[in-house]
């Protein structure tokens, strides 16, 4: 990670792998859609109200700050992006899928249905843009993929391909998400259980709410298959 020089309005911009591929094309396909803001470099408690040289100078020492560089990380940067709501809004939106934690036994499956609390002054709702979800280790899941969108963003709710080796993240798009746990005991080792989290973030909001998921291992009984023995696992 660096930083920038901010004497100068600055655009830094990394592209994802799926960016690169787009791009590399050269026939249109690659195009900005989208874009977020945020404050992460910003600590709001230099503003300072009794600056001797007056009100005027108040934010310099937040002004001066110097600014982070693009990072392909968003466990880094981007965590607090900046959301504009309507006037009038008393109540910040949450986001919410009705679960304090995610446990699956090899091979099961869940599906995660997020809506968003104090949404258009609407108690609970499903945002009209759907949702992101993250996971934080993609090798945990032989399936990850999100549902509900129209048939337009249908490549977003799709996995490109499992990881096996490496515990990068991977991030799909849906208004609901479905989540099968690896059915291969290899990354277990010693280890009864593997842990990691699921962020859901509101695309019309910005709100997010991460939800931890634990993988795990249990061998409840032995069974015998066309003479071969082999144990049961859930």
């Amino acid at each position: 990670m660096g930083y920038l020089d901010n004497s100068s309005i600055t655009v830094d911009a990394i592209l994802t792998k799926r960016g690169r591929e787009l791009l590399s094309r050269n026939d249109g396909s690659f195009r900005i859609t989208q874009f977020a803001l945020g404050d992460d470099e910003i600590d709001y408690t230099l503003f300072n109200e009794n600056h001797p040289n007056g009100s005027q100078y108040s934010g310099e020492a937040i002004e001066n700050m110097p600014l982070i560089e693009a990072i392909p990380d968003e466990n880094n940067i981007m965590r607090h992006k900046l959301i504009t709501l309507n006037r009038g809004t008393s109540k910040l939106p949450i986001v919410t899928a009705n679960i304090s934690k995610i446990t699956l036994t090899i091979g099961a499956t869940t599906n995660v249905l997020p809506t968003t609390l104090n949404f258009n002054g609407i108690t609970n709702q499903a945002e009209p843009s759907g949702y992101t979800a993250t996971i934080a280790d993609r090798r945990l899941l032989t399936s990850f993929r999100g549902t509900g969108l129209a048939a337009d963003q249908a490549e977003q709710q799709s996995t490109i391909r499992p990881y096996t080796s490496t515990a990068v993240s991977e991030t799909v798009v849906g208004n609901g998400f479905s989540l099968t746990a690896i059915n291969s005991t290899s990354l277990f080792g010693t280890n009864t259980k593997l842990l990691t989290t699921l962020t859901l973030e509101g695309k019309d909001t910005g709100a997010r709410v991460t939800i931890p998921v634990e993988i795990s291992k249990e061998v409840i009984a032995q069974s015998t298959a066309q003479g071969e023995t082999g144990i049961t696992l859930r």
